[in-house]
C-alpha cells in the first residue's frame, strides 16, 4: 500500500485509480485522508456523486474531454452521458519519501492519445499536536501538439458550476459542515465563487469515531488555502454535499497553448476537532501558509 506518513502515522493512502470505471474518468487519488487521531476526512464513490474520489485532480472539460467523470453539461441538451471520458495514468515515481511523493502522470483522451503530461507532488508536514498539513502541487504541460483549453459546466452554460481542478470531497455527516472564510465571510453563498484568502469546513460527527475506529472525536476542521502565485475562485458545496476546490475555469475558458504549462497548488490544514472562531482559524491559516 502506497501511503503518506508522518512519524510512522499513516495520514493518506495514494491509489492509482486503475479500478475506476471508464465512465468515471479513472485517475489517481488520495483516500482515505485522516486526521492525526485517525478520523477520515475524505470520501470515495459517495452515493450522491459516484465520480468523486477523495482528493484528486478532476477537470470536466479539456477541449471536450472529461477528466471529471459522469455526465457532461451541454448547452443544447443539458447534462448528458457522453463517450468523452479521459484517463489519468501513473507513469513513474520521481521521488519517494515517507512524507513526500512526486509522480509523473499521463492524461489521455478516449482515443488513448496523450493530451497532457503532469508532475504531481503531495507532501505532509506537521503543524501542532492536533494538526497536519497536506500540500499538493500540480504541474501540467500540453503535449497534444495543438492548442487546448480548459472549461467547466459554467463556461458551457450552467451558472455557478465552474468546478474543475484540485478537488477535495469530504464525508457527509448528520449535519452539513459550517463554512467560514477570511475577511469575516461565512456560509456557502458568501464563499462560493469568492477569492477568499482561505476558507474552512468545520464538521464531522461525534458518532463517527466509533464507526471508523479512530481515537478522535469524529469531528474535524479542514482549512484550505492556495499558496502559489495564482489564486482561483473557490468552488464550494456544503449543504448538498461537502466539497471544495479552486476552480480553473470559473466563468471563462482557460487557454493552454501547445507546449504550454499550468501550475496550481492547494494546501490544507487537517485538524482534529472543531475550530470555531474566526480568529483561531485565521491563526491556523497563517501558520499553515508559513510552512516551507
Amino acid at each position: 500500500m502506497n501511503t503518506l506518513t508522518l512519524d510512522g502515522c499513516v495520514l493518506a493512502v495514494l491509489r492509482d485509480g486503475t479500478d475506476i470505471e471508464p465512465t468515471l474518468s479513472p485517475r489517481p487519488y488520495l483516500h482515505p485522508v485522516r486526521t492525526l487521531a485517525g478520523t477520515p476526512v475524505t470520501e470515495e464513490r459517495p452515493a450522491d456523486h459516484l465520480h468523486h474520489f477523495g482528493v484528486s485532480v478532476a477537470v470536466p472539460d479539456v477541449s471536450g474531454v472529461s477528466f471529471w467523470g459522469g455526465r457532461t453539461f451541454t448547452r443544447d441538451r443539458g447534462s448528458v452521458l457522453l463517450d468523452n471520458h479521459g484517463r489519468q495514468r501513473h507513469v513513474s515515481w520521481l521521488e519517494l519519501a515517507a512524507d513526500r511523493r512526486v509522480e509523473a502522470l499521463s492524461w489521455t483522451g478516449p482515443d488513448g492519445v496523450e493530451m497532457l503530461s503532469e508532475e504531481r507532488t503531495v507532501r505532509a508536514a506537521g503543524l501542532d499536536g492536533r494538526t497536519w498539513v497536506l500540500d499538493v502541487r500540480v504541474q501540467l504541460r500540453n503535449t497534444s501538439g495543438r492548442d487546448l483549453s480548459i472549461g467547466s459546466p459554467a463556461t458551457n452554460g450552467r451558472p455557478g458550476a465552474g468546478y474543475g481542478g484540485l478537488f477535495w470531497r469530504a464525508p457527509v455527516a448528520a449535519v452539513p459542515p459550517a463554512v467560514l472564510g477570511a475577511g469575516g465571510l461565512e456560509g456557502e453563498a458568501a464563499l462560493h465563487g469568492s477569492r477568499a484568502e482561505w476558507l474552512a469546513l468545520v464538521g464531522g460527527d461525534r458518532a463517527g469515531s466509533e464507526a471508523d475506529g479512530s481515537t478522535g472525536s469524529g469531528e474535524w476542521t479542514l482549512l484550505f488555502l492556495q499558496p502559489g502565485e495564482h489564486t482561483d475562485p473557490w468552488f464550494l458545496r456544503a449543504e448538498e454535499y461537502p466539497g471544495v476546490g479552486p476552480a480553473l475555469a470559473w466563468d471563462a475558458r482557460l487557454p493552454l497553448p501547445e507546449g504550454g504549462r499550468l501550475e496550481r497548488r492547494l494546501r490544507v490544514a487537517v485538524r482534529d476537532g472543531r475550530t470555531g472562531g474566526a480568529g483561531e482559524l485565521a491563526a491556523l491559516a497563517g501558520a499553515a501558509r508559513e510552512l516551507p
